[in-house]
């Protein structure tokens, strides 16, 4: 399904930092961690943004703050008009109709004593207004067969389900209030390859029926070219780089997306003769203490005396039809 319209979810210089704190008695705080250091975005109906990075990068708590299951130190989010960073009670709780999460781990994230039933169907507790108490249990059994799975096991528990099951479970949690945008951190990186491909062409044909709009959040960049719109690649807590699905993956700019892309596997044998393998220098610094100016350089071959002293600001530059944040984006084929 195309994008459309306007955007649906706006993310402007959204902003985490959790404090640090040393001293047992007398706290006293000493700095902060950056999860999250001022990442912007827009997404549409029908569309999906993928967001990828290391582990470490801040996927998951752009998720959580996504969600409002954390408060920003600063920033905006705003659905469908409504900012949700400093809302609460009520109001907020109206608004998260609108958007749900599909968790990463399918083991984790259904309780073990509840009855496949009920867990699809414990929005409706939180929600009474959107479906009758009598008709839960036929609309529980109808989102279960929209996902794949028999409607006459509702009343079996998660551990009679494979992985992939339980995840078609979370997935039909998710679709219960008929949200316009849902939140997949990681959604199949704790599946087999096989069972991987099957969730994601699920989600693409959900999107398609529901005119759904995804943040798809994954460390694997196969898995998110198969799915995404545009694509926005983290580093230390910012984006980075920023576009086209098509044109991030064919013509990369940022020197740490270009090693990114070089690592992931290619089965034609010609390809990987033909493609500069790129090994990063050192380890990702602590978003405790990042660096002055860009936050790759230490780790960039390209780094030069400027980028310690300025850091590159998210813009598309002379040659480039997408946004990347570095002094000497370039693309290559």
């Amino acid at each position: 399904m195309a994008a459309t319209g306007e955007p649906i979810l706006e993310v402007r210089d959204l902003v985490k930092h959790f404090p640090l704190s040393q001293g047992a008695v007398i706290r006293k705080r000493i700095g902060a961690i950056r999860a999250v250091d001022g990442v912007s975005f827009d997404l549409r109906r029908g569309e999906t943004l993928g967001i990828v990075g290391e582990s470490g990068c801040g996927k998951s708590t752009l998720a959580k703050l996504l969600m409002a299951l954390e408060r920003p130190t600063s920033g905006s989010v705003r659905i469908k008009g409504r900012e949700i960073a400093q809302t609460r009670g009520a109001e907020l709780k109206r608004i998260r109709r609108d958007i749900q999460m599909v968790m990463q781990d399918p083991y984790t994230s259904l309780n073990p004593r509840m009855t496949v039933g009920d867990i699809v169907g414990e929005p409706y507790e939180i929600h009474p207004e959107v479906v009758p108490r009598g008709d839960r249990r036929r609309v529980v059994r109808e989102l279960l067969e929209v996902v794949g799975l028999n409607p006459d096991h509702v009343d079996r528990y998660p551990h009679q389900f494979s992985g992939g099951q339980r995840q078609r479970i979370g997935i039909a949690r998710g679709l219960a209030l008929r949200p316009e945008i849902i939140i997949c951190d990681e959604p199949v990186s704790a599946l087999d390859v096989s069972i991987q491909a099957q969730v994601v062409n699920l989600l693409k044909r959900l999107q398609g029926e529901f005119g759904l709009a995804y943040v798809f959040i994954a460390h694997d960049l196969s898995v998110v070219r198969h799915i995404s719109d545009r694509v926005g690649v983290m580093y230390l807590g910012k984006v980075v780089e920023l576009g086209e699905d098509a044109e991030i993956y064919e013509r990369p700019a940022h020197p740490y997306t270009q090693a990114l892309l070089s690592a992931v596997p290619v089965p034609d044998p010609d390809g990987r003769e033909r493609r500069r393998r790129i090994v990063l220098r050192g380890d990702p610094p602590s978003p405790a203490a990042p660096p002055s100016g860009c936050g790759f350089r230490t780790r960039c071959w390209k780094a030069r005396d400027v980028c310690a002293e300025q850091e590159p600001p998210l813009r598309v530059r002379p040659g480039l039809a997408h946004a990347s944040a570095c002094h000497f984006a370039e693309p290559t084929a």
